[in-house]
């Protein structure tokens, strides 16, 4: 189960890109751990009114050592060697390693972590966090897990600067009515449709997917103004995830060149010319939260 732990010395400000963060990782914490074999995922975020400073406080797996709440120090450690080199990193055996500091071995001797990988999220070229996954044991083939763990963090970005876009353009009253709105809808509509592609029973997908529609479209305002196909909204949502084409054609178990034709015709029916101004303009019309 997923904790999320608040600072104790720095506690986020309400609305601060640090309290968002915390809002959007429960998903990406689980499909990580799923995604890599990890017995941990977790996340750090960057301290206001600090250089970089980490804590850790959200955590996908059991956590039995120290590890909830650490602070970690600029440069130090795995944390520290991404938000310095600004992309993903692996390590096979943590308390081996030659390429970090081993300022926290203890923490993590104390977890009985070694392989981990790790990326940053970074938003408008500055640091907001650090994404990590973590075996309880070596491990020297980490491809897919780097893959996975960079995937999943560019989806966190994407997410927040998406976020960031529309709080710019709606007014106060719209921005209070639709954060108490989506605070609430937003997790439960990402995971029911990500759950209706695990099934085979036609009439139950169809029974969630339009649970999960009735959520995105429950909003306070008009009815979206753009419709699109059950496959397109399928599409649509693993977009807003940040996942790139081939992930989405494995999890939708379609063609590649098939996302991609689906992509073009999002692309002309929200008026957008990149994937990033797509899914801002689906959520400016209510078709996803």
């Amino acid at each position: 189960m997923i904790c999320v732990t608040p600072a104790t010395d720095n506690p986020p400000k309400r609305g601060t890109p640090s309290d968002e963060l915390a809002r959007r990782l429960r998903m990406p914490l689980e499909r990580l751990r799923l995604r890599t074999g990890a017995g941990l995922a977790f996340a750090g975020r960057v301290l206001p009114g600090t250089a970089d400073h980490i804590e850790l406080f959200a955590f996908d797996g059991d956590v039995v050592g120290p590890l909830r709440g650490a602070n970690l120090y600029p440069g130090h450690g795995l944390g520290g060697r991404v938000i310095g080199r600004r992309r993903a990193a692996a390590v096979h055996d943590y308390v081996r390693s030659p390429l970090i500091t081993h300022t926290y071995d203890e923490i993590i001797r104390a977890e009985n972590l070694r392989a981990m990988v790790a990326a940053p999220i970074i938003v408008g070229r500055k640091h907001i966090g650090v994404l990590y996954a973590a075996r309880r044991n070596p491990h020297d083939q980490l491809g897919v897990s780097l893959d996975a763990v960079a995937d999943e963090a560019r989806g966190v970005e994407q997410q927040l600067a998406v976020a960031d876009v529309l709080a710019t353009l709606r007014t106060d009253d719209e921005e209070r009515d639709l954060a108490a709105w989506r605070a609430q809808i937003q997790d439960s509509h990402a995971r029911l449709r990500a759950l209706a592609d695990t099934t085979s029973d036609a009439a139950l997908r169809d029974q969630m997917l339009d649970i999960a529609d009735g959520l995105a479209h429950d909003s306070p305002f008009d009815e979206p103004s753009v419709h699109l196909t059950a496959r397109e909204q399928d599409v649509l949502g693993l977009l807003a995830a940040g996942l790139p084409n081939a992930t989405i054609a494995d999890r939708l178990g379609i063609g590649v060149y098939t996302v991609k034709d689906h992509v073009k015709r999002l692309l002309v029916k929200l008026d957008a010319s990149t994937r990033f101004e797509a899914v801002v303009n689906a959520r400016r019309v209510r078709l996803i939260p």
